[in-house]
């Protein structure tokens, strides 16, 4: 097998002409054989018996050829590809044949689509301004009277009337037109007064009653109201009132920090409260500079972006969201279902973000190659163990699952935007000057966990075949 011809056809497009020599196709031509042969019937010879060249002469002698050449296409495209140079993205290849014939092999091209050539503007010595990051003490407080909040526990009141905010226990039964309706009775029924569960006006007629008070509540029930045969009519609700329930906090103190976390003292709940809050923030603010340095050299790129690398992208997300989904119960065409709306609608929902994410990529590699920035073997092992641990598998099976040059050109990207940071001015602020366009997030980091797989090679008809390669 054997790279004949390279030649650019337009932007971004390449045409590969590939020889397999006559020896290695006969080869290739017996495997097909041996594979096919029990399935072949020849008048005088028992079903899978017949020799190769009595098939040949009953059927034609191109009767593997389609076989054959499935066998051994995808490694002559992949050697053809990697004696080339060329940095073919995961696309469409268009195939024509050329000749194929027992003697003299196969001679054909494929079209791949490559990744581009850009070029980059300014990406050293760039401007940014970082928040400067504070916590208040009455952030802290909110987290600590949500914390309490949630600690809340009901207690009985037995000493007063019903009122707003209290969760009363109740017998009801509602009438209309003198007659019970379906779905208007129930016993021992919990309900917060003021959080509008009910028919405007019900909760409302509750306060102020007692323990052990039966009483009717009057109300309308809505026009808009879901059964039919209810809505805008007047309604009687007969009901009994068992029991007044009020959310009791707990006392915010060193009991309380005792109870809700590690700590012995509410100071020091504090404190760590505080501390991961401002740990947040300077996160938050460092991305916001990293998003915002990223967002300034993608803007200053030069050069045609093949549209499949977003469509890859594109899918990908796609992908991505699908795997979210299933780990909570639902599948993709079921939320789409639900939000009434078609694939189309939601890959165009998509399509800022994968463009975004395929310009990021772009322009930190190309600086990983302007400045030639790699991720030592320590490095490439290191996060390998931090693969296997976040994915609970054995390092020797994260390795054999991802290649190693694939961690190696991720580390390196992130030593990119390392790089661009470096070299920039980042002013702290108290406050950011408003822009007129937000950054968009820099994409994760990619993580390879399947390796590629060959294709099986077109049919004679020419018909497009696809390869995935990188």
């Amino acid at each position: 097998m054997s790279l004949k011809e390279t030649k650019r056809v337009e932007t971004n497009r390449y045409q590969l002409e590939i020889v397999i020599d006559g020896e290695k196709f006969r080869e290739a031509i017996k495997t097909a054989y041996r594979q096919n042969v029990k399935k072949i019937n020849v008048p005088g010879f028992r079903k899978g018996k017949a020799p190769l060249h009595i098939i040949e002469t009953y059927y034609g002698s191109e009767v593997f050829f389609e076989d054959a050449l499935n066998l051994i296409y995808g490694d002559a495209v992949e050697e053809a590809i990697a004696e080339s140079g060329l940095k073919v993205i995961n696309d469409k290849m268009d195939f024509d044949m050329v000749s194929i014939s027992k003697e003299d092999g196969v001679d054909f091209k494929v079209t791949v689509t490559t990744y581009p050539e850009i070029e980059l503007g300014e990406y050293k010595g760039l401007k940014a301004e970082k928040l400067i990051a504070k916590v208040e003490d009455s952030e802290i407080d909110a987290q600590i009277a949500s914390m309490a909040d949630r600690n809340a526990r009901m207690t009985s009141v037995e000493d007063r009337a019903a009122a707003m905010g209290d969760t009363v226990v109740i017998d009801f039964e509602g009438f209309t037109d003198g007659k019970a309706f379906d779905g208007g009775k129930a016993e021992g029924h919990s309900l917060e007064l003021g959080s509008g569960q009910f028919i405007p006006g019900f909760e409302d007629q509750i306060v102020g009653h007692n323990i052990d008070d039966e009483f009717e509540v009057n109300v309308t029930f809505p026009e808009e109201y879901g059964a039919k045969e209810l809505a805008g009519k007047p309604a009687v609700f007969k009901v009994k009132l068992h029991e007044i329930k009020v959310r009791e906090l707990p006392a915010i103190d060193d009991e309380f920090a005792k109870d809700v976390s590690e700590f012995d003292t509410l100071e020091e709940l504090k404190a760590d409260l505080k501390a991961k809050a401002l740990e947040r923030k300077q996160k938050a603010a460092e991305e916001e500079v990293e998003n915002d340095l990223v967002q300034q050299i993608v803007d200053g790129i030069k050069g045609e972006i093949p549209e499949a690398m977003f469509e890859n992208r594109l899918n990908q997300s796609v992908e991505e969201f699908a795997y979210r989904l299933q780990s909570q119960g639902l599948d993709l065409q079921t939320y789409l279902k639900y939000t009434n709306s078609t694939i189309e609608d939601f890959k165009k929902s998509f399509r800022p973000q994968a463009e975004s994410q395929v310009k990021f990529r772009l322009a930190l590699e190309k600086i990983v190659e302007l400045e030639s920035i790699t991720a030592s073997e320590e490095e490439i092992n290191a996060q390998y163990e931090k693969m296997a641990a976040d994915y609970g598998m054995e390092v020797d099976k994260v390795k054999a699952a991802v290649p190693a040059d694939e961690i190696a050109k991720d580390l390196a990207v992130g030593k990119a935007i390392d790089f661009v940071k470096e070299n920039a001015v980042i002013t702290e602020v108290e406050a950011k000057t408003e822009k007129e366009e937000k950054p968009a997030k820099k994409p994760a980091a990619k993580k390879t966990t399947t390796i590629a797989k060959k294709k099986a090679a077109p049919k004679k008809t020419e018909e497009d075949s696809t390869k995935d390669a990188e």
